[in-house]
């Protein structure tokens, strides 16, 4: 009985050792996914921030080049602000579907790989 125990005891201290290793192997797959995805989100965010920007310095200078073309700064403003209501307005019912499913999928991706 005792040549039993002793077989049985090394094949469970076995298969403990390997459910603890197989617990702290997914952990670490979970965080470098997680540090994956949120270093992949900061980065984006960041270039995003840039054009952002960018866009906004672009937009004022357009906005007074035109206010001086028009005669009155305040219509360049308009004009300007005019033209990214119409572009939101267009993104937002024709390529809003399509950014999000395109995101998701990114994620979804680099969350799976």
């Amino acid at each position: 009985m005792e040549e039993q125990a002793s077989f049985f005891e090394p094949l469970i201290e076995s298969a403990t050792e390997y459910g603890k290793t197989s617990v702290a192997l997914y952990k670490l797959k979970a965080i470098e996914k997680t540090s994956d995805v949120a270093s992949t989100m900061v980065s984006r965010m960041l270039a995003l921030m840039a054009l952002g920007l960018f866009m906004l310095m672009i937009s004022v200078g357009a906005a007074f080049w035109l206010g001086e073309i028009l005669g009155k700064v305040y219509y360049g403003f308009l004009c300007v602000g005019g033209f990214f209501g119409v572009l939101g307005l267009v993104f937002y019912f024709i390529l809003h579907k399509w950014v999000k499913e395109r995101t998701s999928d990114a994620i979804i991706t680099r969350i799976l790989n």
